[in-house]
This record gives structure tokens, C-alpha cells and sequence, in this order.
């Protein structure tokens, strides 16, 4: 995408707010900031629509979704999704969630959404609400300014212009990309997990009867788990987040053959597929887990996966992303605004920023242990600790629904399980300690 100097354009913009990413966590800042009369410049490298997986939505999506006046775009696109199944090969039964039954009933449902759709949806949204939107624009640099209160940014669009952004703060929606987080040295693997993913989209999978049709279903296997989540049109998004040492087996097989080969080592899965066809290109996505070692500076925020990312298990994604942007655009508005309040207003970023994560990632850390394994293949309601397993499920982490106390019981039952299973608890933690260790570069491996 770079071009030679002696024939790129040079273009000079400035603006209020520059947004680097048009996903859910860009282009949701993008909307609400420039809905406040901000001038916002997103700038996003690839073109709507696109692929791009974490197709399950969360109930705690949909108040954002209808704050953003895009709830009923959302409806007509989406499957509905009432619950969570949980399938385990060591357990003779199927267990099922449902939202309606968490601590808060009015959340009782969610979304499964292509994204190519969804996040069309969003940026759209953005530029109706007067946001300028440029795709096919990738930034290649940020300066800071010694000034403490502008930056400077340099962009290179698909025909080869170059474009200087002058703003006078960055929101960072790059994702996965982490491009602030790869710039300060902050990125860093999540020492606590790692894990890769393989994924397509089939096409005549089995799907539930009724009402639990859109359900995702997660399902446990020897060397990780996989995703099933139905989708509007027959299609359905399968994926399976390994760990490394399993990855490395591919070996000198194709993707698509090794794909197909992990899917036969979970029956139950097999099973529902056995009359589907690939209805996309197997991709893969390697060093899964990580986190930066910061959230903001003085004049720009790290949004959604551009500040971390651990696992989908529990497809957070989306709705860590939105919630970003929403207290984001809160933080942005407070620093330009009043700068007086800019260090409260960060603080209180920070500590929203790494509330979900903590949340969710207890539970994802031990999601393949045998005693949370067994918790969440028999919940019991003891003094609504089930209830509040659902609100987490439901992504119900940040408002005032009261899961402290209900949660906290669940994790005592959590540990005096594990210590009256002491010897299998200790095999767990040192199986888990195996299987995270990192064993070869992913992207070789993938490659």
C-alpha cells in the first residue's frame, strides 16, 4: 500500500477525533462522538463488507445497539440466540443455558450476525451521523505532538495518496492489528493462556428444533474446544481454538484438511456436520491471547481487542468492543471538553477497560478444567450462584445487576470441589501449564 513519494498525493486534514478501525469498537465511538458535534475522521484499511469472525453477540449488545438507533437493522439480519449449549465427551448429557434465566430477565436474548453485515451496519451508522469515513485507508504512523494536546497522523489511501491527519485525540479500534500497542512496545502475550483458532462457514449443518435453532453451541474435545454458531440463511460458523502443541501436528497437511480432521476427533460435532459443506476458505489466527500493558495516554484510548484479547468462549468480543467505545466516547468528550476532570475521566476508563476482562477471564482460564467443567455441566443455583453464571454469560458485567456476592459463592464451590478432588485438580494445573506453552512460532505453523 505504500507509495513512492515521487507519485503520491499529498493531502492535509485535521479534525477532533481520528479512529483508527471501522469494527465494532471504531465505528461505534465514531457514531456517538460525532453525534455530539465532534469532528471524527475514521479511517479504516480494508472496504465493508468483509469477513471477519466472533459472529455471536451477547444480550448486554443490545441496549448499546438501541442507543446507537441501529437495533432494528441489527433484527433484520441477525438469528436469534436464546442460549448457550455445552457439549463435553466426558459427561453423558447436553447442558443448556438460557439468558431468561440470569439474575437480570429483561436481557433475555441476543444475535448471531454475519459481521460482514453487522459491522457494515455500524460504520455505516457512523458516516449517516456525519463522521467521515474513509475505506481502503490504512495509517502507517502516529506522532505525538511535544504539545501534549494534538497528534499527527499519516495515511496512505489505496490509490496511493498520502494523507496528514492533525487531531487532537486518537482512539485506537485497530483490533487484533494493536497498532498504538505495536508502536509503544506494549503488546504482550497473555501469559495465563494461549491458544490458536481454525474456522470456516458450513453450509446444511443440523441446527436445534424451535426456538433454540440459533443457540451457539460450544463443544469440549481433547485438545480444546469448538464454536457452532447458526447463522441467517442456512449458514453456520465453525471454529476450533486448540491449543499450540496441537497445532503444531499439522505439519505439512493443508488447513482445510487438517480442519476437517480435528472436527472428526469430536463426534457430537461430526455429527451435526455430517451433511454440510464448506461454504468458505478455512482461515486460521495464531498467538490468540494477549494483552497491552496500558489502556490510554494522555490524548488517546486503546479500544476493544486493540487493547486485548483472550479467548471467544464466552463471545465477549463484541461486546467488550462496543462497551469500549461507549465509555470511550464518554472520555473523550469529558478530556476535550473539561480538561480540568481529563485525569478522573482516564482513571475511570482504565478501570472499565479492565473490568470485563477480569471478569471473563477466570472463567476462561479454567473453562477446561474438570471441576468448572463439571459446574457448568451441572449448575447448581445455591444462593443464585447459577443465576449469576448466567449474567456473565449474558455479558452483564457492567451495569448494577448485583453478581458480586452470587459469584463469589460460585467460585467457593469452584475451590472446595478442587481441593476435595486435590489429585486431579493438581494433574489439571500441570496439563494446562503443558498445554500453553509455547512451542513454535504460530505463523510458522500456520503459514
Amino acid at each position: 500500500m505504500n507509495a513512492s513519494p515521487a507519485t503520491s498525493t499529498t493531502l492535509a486534514s485535521d479534525c477532533d477525533v481520528l479512529v483508527i478501525g471501522g469494527g465494532p469498537a471504531g465505528s461505534t465511538a465514531a457514531a456517538l462522538l460525532a453525534e455530539r458535534g465532534y469532528r471524527v475522521t475514521l479511517l479504516e484499511k480494508a472496504h465493508h463488507p468483509r469477513f471477519h469472525i466472533g459472529e455471536s453477540l451477547l444480550p448486554a449488545n443490545l441496549p448499546l445497539l438501541e442507543k446507537l438507533g441501529v437495533a432494528d437493522a441489527v433484527r433484520v439480519i441477525g438469528m436469534e440466540k436464546w442460549g448457550a449449549e455445552f457439549v463435553s465427551p466426558w459427561h453423558d448429557h447436553k447442558q443448556t443455558f438460557e439468558f431468561a434465566e440470569a439474575m437480570d430477565k429483561s436481557m433475555p436474548m441476543a444475535y448471531q450476525v454475519r459481521r460482514s453485515e453487522f459491522d457494515e451496519i455500524l460504520i455505516r451508522n457512523a458516516s449517516h451521523k456525519n463522521a467521515r469515513v474513509v475505506e481502503g485507508c490504512q495509517v502507517l504512523e502516529v506522532d505525538f505532538l511535544s504539545d501534549n494536546t494534538s497528534a499527527l497522523a499519516r495515511a496512505c489511501h489505496e490509490n496511493g495518496t498520502i494523507e496528514s491527519v492533525r487531531a487532537r485525540f486518537v482512539l485506537d479500534a485497530s483490533g487484533r492489528d494493536t497498532f498504538l500497542g505495536n508502536r509503544f512496545k506494549a503488546k504482550q502475550r497473555d501469559k495465563k493462556h494461549n491458544s490458536a483458532a481454525i474456522y470456516a462457514h458450513f453450509s446444511g449443518g443440523e441446527r436445534q428444533p424451535g426456538k433454540a435453532a440459533g443457540n451457539i453451541t460450544i463443544f469440549w474435545f481433547e485438545h480444546g474446544w469448538f464454536w457452532y454458531i447458526p447463522l441467517a440463511g442456512g449458514t453456520t460458523s465453525v471454529g476450533a481454538v486448540i491449543w499450540p502443541y496441537y497445532l503444531k501436528t499439522r505439519n505439512k497437511k493443508s488447513l482445510e484438511q487438517f480442519f476437517q480432521e480435528t472436527i472428526a476427533l469430536c463426534v457430537p460435532l461430526s455429527e451435526r456436520l455430517q451433511h454440510a459443506q464448506l461454504a468458505s476458505m478455512v482461515e486460521a489466527t495464531g498467538n490468540f491471547s494477549y494483552v497491552c500493558n496500558h489502556t490510554h495516554g494522555r490524548n488517546y484510548l486503546l479500544l476493544g481487542d486493540a487493547y486485548t484479547f483472550i479467548d471467544p468462549v464466552f463471545s465477549t468480543g463484541v461486546m467488550l468492543a462496543m462497551q469500549s467505545a461507549f465509555v470511550g466516547a464518554d472520555t473523550v468528550d469529558t478530556c476535550l471538553r473539561h480538561p480540568q476532570q481529563a485525569a478522573a475521566a482516564l482513571k475511570k476508563f482504565d478501570n472499565s477497560m479492565r473490568t470485563g476482562p477480569k471478569t471473563f477471564s477466570w472463567f476462561i482460564y479454567r473453562v477446561t478444567n474438570p471441576t468448572l467443567r463439571n459446574m457448568f455441566m451441572g449448575p447448581r443455583n445455591i444462593l443464585r450462584a447459577k443465576e449469576a453464571l448466567l449474567s456473565v454469560l449474558a455479558g452483564d458485567v457492567f451495569g448494577k445487576t448485583p453478581t458480586h456476592g452470587p459469584l463469589l459463592v460460585f467460585k467457593g464451590l469452584y475451590y472446595a470441589a478442587s481441593m476435595l478432588n486435590f489429585r486431579r485438580t493438581l494433574k489439571a494445573w500441570w496439563m494446562r501449564k503443558h498445554n500453553i506453552r509455547v512451542v513454535a512460532e504460530d505463523r510458522k505453523v500456520l503459514g
